[in-house]
């Protein structure tokens, strides 16, 4: 399958930069640039992208401000925050506004390449120290709005046990012996019963009530 990519980014040389490494791939397919959040919301509309590389400081609107918009309206386009930094503020605006991935502009090229595949396998991770800290950053928040783990059945409570150690679907399959395609099952679940849309939120409720089991994989 070939995915349609857009990229947002108002530096003609990151954008020339992303262009090149993209075209190392022919699962992806260059449809169009933007300079701007707004002219990257315009050409969604145009263009109907699969995937967005969307800066975070962009003019006009940033890239938070344009992911929020353009999950707004459409939303089953992916849309990746590309970023110098690693703050974790930022991530976590990003992904309540909607996106599905965070990556950082120095990782290397391969990296960015596996990622990108993983994120739209539905199987994608942010970098371990990153994550390490936005769980942090969760341990504190409040949860008396969030669904009772209850409503979890035991083979899901598991699954979500190796999400907050930061496993893969292969990973998890193999450490159940379970076929991928029914981790993903269960993922889908998952995010349903406890009204969540990603991995990142999975692991933030799992650590704040107390679910992540740090002994997985070792």
């Amino acid at each position: 399958m070939q995915y349609r990519v857009l990229i947002a980014d108002d530096h003609p040389m990151a954008r020339a930069a992303i262009r090149s490494l993209l075209e190392q791939d022919s699962s992806f397919s260059l449809i169009g640039e933007a300079a701007d959040g707004q002219e990257a919301f315009r050409l969604c509309s145009e263009l109907s992208p699969d995937l967005i590389l969307m800066d975070i400081n962009m003019p006009k609107w940033d890239g938070l401000k344009a992911t929020k918009e353009v999950k707004k309206a459409f939303p089953h386009m992916k849309v990746v925050i590309l970023s110098v930094s690693d703050d974790v503020g930022d991530l976590i605006t990003a992904i309540q506004y909607g996106a599905q991935g965070y990556l950082l502009k120095n990782l290397e090229p391969d990296d960015w390449l596996s990622y990108l595949h993983a994120l739209l396998d539905e199987d994608a991770d942010i970098p371990r120290d990153l994550a390490s800290r936005l769980l942090h950053r969760f341990r504190s928040e409040q949860v008396e709005n969030d669904p009772d783990p209850s409503v979890l059945t035991p083979r899901e409570k598991e699954i979500l046990l190796f999400i907050a150690a930061g496993k893969t679907n292969r990973e998890i399959s193999e450490g159940l012996f379970i076929a991928e395609n029914t981790v993903k099952n269960h993922i889908k679940n998952i995010l349903e019963k406890l009204h969540l849309s990603n991995r990142v939120q999975l692991a933030a409720y799992a650590v704040r009530h107390g679910l992540n089991n740090e002994s997985i994989g070792k």
